[in-house]
């Protein structure tokens, strides 16, 4: 599932093509990535009829493109959502679900979804922050992200560590790929007990988290396959910069030890043995 730098390189390439722009026409491909929307698919075209399109915007994992009327479309990219932009008149891709035409002379935005986990649904009054994700918490590249206040959450919680960063409730935006390179990089085991930690030691996991998440940002988000693409249909250059994600018995860049893989929450986590061993006080 698309983490943090691929929903903000997505969100920042439909900047360009939706805001300021008034929806022609909507056409639903396919009426499954719009179940969201339980007043159905004909609901969803005529409401957005004539609406124009404000700047997109991002909380975490969790993108919406909000209406000058103050409501907005959300979006749910699940496993291989996609915003493509192309021509009017451009050949359909096998996987177009839904299309949206536009009153001016510019090109079209398409969502694509092959295995349709992902949609779009109307959210009302949803412009500043949609009701449906109100209780994601905020991102560390959000202005408004109290360090100290998840700093607190943190130590306060009994779990392991890795559950923590993948708590949406606690800190948005951190999935399974940047929580084990950022773990990596504090020499920190995934199943560390969160109570035990230093406030020292959760800022730095916080740090390096925000670290390794702009870096991923700065060269597109991490691509494995042509699901994970931005607007253009480009993909990311990140893979080539984990250090441990993915990396199975490969050496660590640290200290040579090849990586591992072990079974964590129906998912994998990677580690380096040495560099992450298994701490004193773990909760798995």
């Amino acid at each position: 599932m698309p983490e943090l730098p691929e929903v903000e390189v997505v969100r920042r390439g439909l900047a360009d093509f939706t805001a300021g722009r008034t929806i022609d026409a909507v056409e639903v491909l396919h009426p499954r990535p719009v179940r969201r929307h339980l007043a159905g698919p004909d609901d969803f075209v005529a409401k957005l009829k004539g609406q124009t399109f404000a700047a997109p915007a991002r909380r975490g994992k969790y993108l919406w493109l909000p209406l000058e009327s103050g409501d907005a479309v959300l979006a749910h990219l699940g496993m291989s959502g996609q915003f493509r932009v192309q021509p009017v008149g451009a050949p359909d891709e096998k996987h177009l679900r839904i299309r949206f035409r536009f009153a001016d002379d510019g090109g079209e935005v398409r969502f694509l979804d092959q295995r349709m986990f992902g949609g779009l649904s109307y959210s009302e009054g949803g412009a500043e922050l949609p009701e449906e994700i109100a209780h994601i918490a905020r991102d560390p590249f959000d202005p408004l992200f109290d360090e100290d206040l998840f700093v607190t959450a943190l130590r306060r919680k009994k779990t392991g560590l890795k559950r923590a960063l993948l708590d949406q409730t606690l800190v948005s935006g951190v999935g399974n790929i940047y929580a084990d390179e950022a773990l990596w990089r504090a020499k920190q085991h995934y199943a560390k007990a969160t109570e035990t930690m230093k406030p020292l030691q959760a800022r730095e996991i916080l740090g390096h988290a925000k670290a390794v998440m702009g870096e991923a940002l700065a060269v597109g988000g991490t691509s494995f396959d042509a699901l994970y693409v931005n607007v253009n249909g480009e993909s990311g250059y990140f893979e080539r910069g984990l250090a441990v994600y993915g990396q199975e018995d490969s050496p660590c860049p640290r200290d040579g030890r090849p990586i591992r893989r072990e079974p964590f929450m129906n998912r994998s986590s990677f580690r380096c043995p040495k560099c992450q061993p298994v701490p004193r006080h773990a909760r798995w």
